[in-house]
């Protein structure tokens, strides 16, 4: 059994596709049309094969999921990088609004931000100590 492909839901699927591959740097891996909305996916660009699906939030009871995850600050997913500290400062000069800067915790060191579709994502990177 492997993971291949997670989901996140988003509020717009075209504003989700163009934060995750211009500002975090995924790459677009599917992108079919699907009634009114889309199939629509990114991948890491170093590699692997596990998508990140980027779902329509139209359905109620995942809109109010959504909204209540981001209202009590807890982060819908975390993306692993090698140097949190360069990647914060890469966002930030993209002006990505973080709600919690670098912080240590033991083994891992972690931020948070908005992705701009209705979420808080969490980058961290382990050993950092």
């Amino acid at each position: 059994m492997k993971i291949k492909l997670n989901g996140i839901f988003v509020d717009d699927q075209q504003k989700a596709l163009d934060f995750y591959t211009n500002i975090l740097g995924f790459k677009k891996k599917q992108d079919i049309p699907v009634g009114e909305f889309r199939w629509l996916s990114v991948v890491s660009p170093e590699g692997g094969d596990t998508e990140l699906s980027l779902e329509p939030n139209a359905n109620p009871a995942a809109k109010t999921f959504q909204e209540a995850l981001f209202e009590q600050g807890i982060p819908i997913t975390a993306f692993e990088v090698d140097d949190l500290d360069a990647e914060f400062r890469r966002l930030s000069d993209l002006d990505v609004a973080f709600t919690t800067e670098p912080t240590s915790a033991g083994e891992v060191t972690y931020a948070v931000f908005v992705d701009t579709c209705g979420n808080l994502i969490q980058i961290y990177q382990l050993g950092s100590e």
